[in-house]
């Protein structure tokens, strides 16, 4: 009866609701086939990918946790690719590492670096795997300054400070710093060094003198720290997946998935790139697996 009164509206009606369910099942086909990996059935090994300098910890601590409580994953890889970082972020990371290695297996697979930080994170692991040409050791803190003091002079400026302590200004780059306030620094960066050292040797289960022996910042190939304890295997990462699969008693074909990044904005983007970029270039940009301390504020 519709049809027949109004047959303009009703083609509009008939055209409209094909051309939505086409959509409708264009868009399902497409969810099908771009789903996340995580609706993968079957048991499954979650790769934390870790890459870059290391500013923050929180969402690598969230993507290990997250593997963690979920029982369709049956291990963890840790993808690192990075020259080393802040001290307290990889510090945190390897503390949630040690918490998860003893409810499932972790293995860190070593890209095309993992240094200093990266590799304070890698010790922390129930196994590590590396390339025969990857980067990685650099076992040591550092802490620079730039001194501006006599640029400023010529051009006139003097700089004036009022502070509340001795050492509030410590490492100010428009003066020169003095023998106390060395001395105090490296009092801070031997103590940090100590806690690097030590949990490297707690890590990997080796005599702390022997790495002490070789925790002088100096980096070796992934084939060079084979041969000296300080990694396991040499392989890519789908060998590091198929060992952690393995361990995590996966019989048949082993999965992988791959944890995201959350969401955030234009300008967190931006804030986070340019401060890596700040780092990498102000603090001490000539040694590429610096493990980078923070000067304090």
């Amino acid at each position: 009866m519709f049809s027949r009164r109004h047959p303009f509206l009703f083609s509009v009606l008939v055209f409209s609701s094909i051309f939505f369910a086409t959509i409708l099942g264009v868009s399902i086909l497409v969810f099908l086939g771009t789903r996340d990996p995580d609706f993968n059935m079957g048991e499954k090994v979650g790769v934390v990918e870790i890459s870059g300098i290391i500013t923050e910890s929180k969402e690598i601590i969230r993507n290990i946790k997250k593997y963690r409580e979920d029982d369709s994953i049956k291990a963890i890889i840790l993808r690192i690719d990075s020259p080393g970082g802040a001290v307290g972020p990889s510090q945190e990371i390897f503390r949630e590492t040690r918490k998860t290695i003893g409810i499932k297996k972790i293995i860190a697979s070593m890209g095309t670096a993992a240094a200093s930080g990266g590799y304070y994170i890698a010790a922390g692991t129930n196994g590590i795997m590396a390339n025969p040409g990857t980067i990685t050791g650099s076992i040591g803190v550092i802490i620079g300054f730039t001194n501006f003091e006599e640029i400023l002079q010529k051009i006139g400026l003097y700089s004036v400070v009022v502070k509340s302590g001795e050492y509030k200004d410590i490492g100010s780059p428009v003066r020169k710093m003095t023998e106390k306030e060395k001395k105090l620094l490296q009092t801070f960066v031997d103590n940090t060094h100590m806690q690097f050292v030590d949990a490297v040797s707690k890590g990997r289960n080796m005599d702390i003198a022997k790495v002490k022996a070789i925790a002088d910042g100096r980096i070796f190939t992934g084939e060079m720290a084979k041969n000296l304890g300080l990694v396991d295997r040499l392989g890519n990462l789908e060998d590091a997946i198929e060992w952690a699969g393995r361990l995590g008693g996966i019989k048949g074909k082993i999965s992988a998935v791959y944890s995201k990044k959350s969401d955030s904005s234009f300008l967190d983007y931006f804030v986070e790139s340019s401060a890596k970029k700040i780092v990498s270039h102000v603090v001490n940009p000539e040694f590429y697996s610096g493990y980078i301390l923070k000067p304090p504020l």
